[in-house]
C-alpha cells in the first residue's frame, strides 16, 4: 500500500485534480534533464517547457507546484550534497508501479535533456550515462516482485541518484567555466 502522503502521491493527486494524466516521475525527470542540459533555474521558462508535457498552462496550484519542484532541484544540483531526490512512487508500492515510475522518470530526462542541449558533443562517459538511462527507461516489466526485483531497483535508483550530477557537472557549468578570461 503506498504511502498516502508521499511526494509523488500527493503531486500525482494534484496533477489528476486538475485532469492531468501526467506521472509526476516524467515531469520530475523532464525537469531534472533540462535542467542538466544547461537550461538554468528561470521559472518561466520551465513552465513553457512543462507545458509541452502538460499539454497546456498549468492550473495555479500546479504551478506553484512545479515552481517548488524546481527549486528542490536547483538546490540539489547547485548544492554541496552529492545526490538527487527522485520524485517516484514511496518503496512500500508494488514493484512493477515502481519501475513503471522509474521507466517514465527516464524518459523524462531524456526528452529534457535532449530538447536543451541540442546538438553540443559531449563526453564518452556522458554519452555513457545516457545511453544506461535509455536502456532504464525501457526496464518497466523487466522487474518481478522478488528479492532479486528489489535488489535490482535499488541498485538503479543509487546510480539515478548520482548520474544526473555528471550530466550537470559537464552541461550546465561547462559555458560558465569557458567564459572566464585566459590569465596568461
Amino acid at each position: 500500500m503506498p504511502t498516502p502522503n508521499s511526494p509523488y502521491d500527493a503531486f500525482a493527486a494534484l496533477l489528476a485534480s486538475t485532469g492531468k494524466s501526467i506521472s509526476p516521475a516524467e515531469l520530475h525527470g523532464l525537469l531534472l534533464g533540462r535542467s542538466c542540459a544547461g537550461a538554468g533555474f528561470e521559472p518561466e521558462a520551465w513552465i513553457g517547457d512543462a507545458v509541452e508535457l502538460l499539454g497546456d498552462e498549468p492550473a495555479d496550484t500546479v504551478r506553484q507546484a512545479l515552481i517548488g519542484l524546481q527549486e528542490m532541484v536547483k538546490a540539489e544540483l547547485t548544492g554541496t550534497d552529492i545526490t538527487v531526490v527522485l520524485l517516484l512512487p514511496s518503496d512500500d508500492a508494488p514493484l512493477v508501479e515502481r519501475a513503471k515510475a522509474l521507466g517514465q522518470w527516464c524518459q523524462g530526462f531524456l526528452d529534457g535533456f535532449g530538447m536543451t542541449l541540442g546538438s553540443t558533443a559531449l563526453s564518452a562517459e556522458a554519452m555513457e550515462v545516457l545511453q544506461d538511462l535509455s536502456a532504464i527507461s525501457q526496464v518497466q516489466s523487466a522487474l518481478e516482485e522478488s528479492e532479486d526485483g528489489e535488489s535490482d531497483y535499488m541498485e538503479v535508483m543509487e546510480y539515478l541518484r548520482v548520474a544526473p550530477l555528471l550530466l550537470f557537472t559537464e552541461c550546465a557549468k561547462a559555458p560558465a567555466a569557458a567564459a572566464k578570461p585566459s590569465l596568461h
